[in-house]
């Protein structure tokens, strides 16, 4: 089985940042250390309001990723502002997500069914400029077949239901699992890339690292959270160590 690459989403250091107006502390800084401590790459979520991550971020971030060598993945809206954006800065990899102003975090899916002939010709233009596109979608066949219809290269299956149903030992948490199974084998079958994010923790971590045809989790919050008791770097690692133990158990 091939080895499971990490993204650590470093959004919610910005979060903290913002939250005095000040400068620190400074997710940048963040980045390097995720990077340091066995990240395989960056991920952050420019906001159409930059409640968190902003255009200096971004700025930055896309300097040091492309001198370390390690990709960035842009999260963004479907909007000419973030593809703009998106263009300027030519990133490894640009997640498309659904984005509403009042939520507190992405709540679901891209709908890629319905909203094709908008989110095509986004895709087109972001791939023409060497960008790689992701769809983050929800567990979903239907939406599987739209990502590769639109002409996305990776999906990323949204794993908060199935995070959450296990948090509140709820009965559903083993067909969530099962949704996202199907959807990795189908995603994996139709040519797409696979990966996976939102809500993974510990706890969560091991059963979804396990699919088979995963390639990366993009993993933020909870590491963000965590480092505030052990540090970035042993959240990291100990989030490391769970995934390939997981990846060792399948592969045995």
């Amino acid at each position: 089985m091939t080895s499971l690459r990490l993204g650590v989403n470093i959004d919610h250091v910005a979060t903290v940042r913002n939250a005095r107006g000040e400068g620190y502390p400074d997710p940048v800084r963040a980045a390097e250390m995720a990077l340091a401590a066995g990240a395989d790459g960056i991920t952050a979520h420019l906001r159409e309001d930059r409640r968190h991550i902003s255009d200096g971020d971004i700025d930055q971030l896309a300097v040091i990723c492309r001198r370390r060598g390690r990709p960035l993945n842009f999260e963004c809206a479907v909007t000419p502002e973030m593809e703009a954006i998106a263009l300027a800065h030519r990133p490894h990899a640009a997640c498309l997500v659904p984005e509403r102003r009042e939520e507190r975090t992405t709540e679901g899916g891209l709908d890629v069914a319905g909203g094709h002939n908008t989110i095509a010709p986004v895709v087109r233009r972001l791939a023409d400029a060497g960008i790689r596109v992701s769809c983050f979608i929800d567990p979903d066949l239907r939406q599987v077949a739209a990502s590769r219809d639109v002409g996305a290269q990776v999906v990323e299956l949204h794993t908060g239901a199935y995070c959450e149903a296990v948090r509140h030992r709820s009965p559903q948490a083993d067909d969530l699992l099962a949704a996202l199974k199907a959807a990795a084998a189908e995603a994996h079958r139709l040519g797409l890339e696979v990966h996976a994010g939102h809500g993974i923790d510990y706890e969560t971590v091991k059963p979804i690292a396990a699919i088979p045809e995963l390639m990366e989790l993009n993993i933020g919050h909870f590491l963000i959270g965590e480092a505030i008791f052990i540090g970035l770097g042993p959240a990291i690692q100990r989030m490391r160590a769970l995934m390939d133990e997981a990846r060792a158990v399948r592969a045995a």
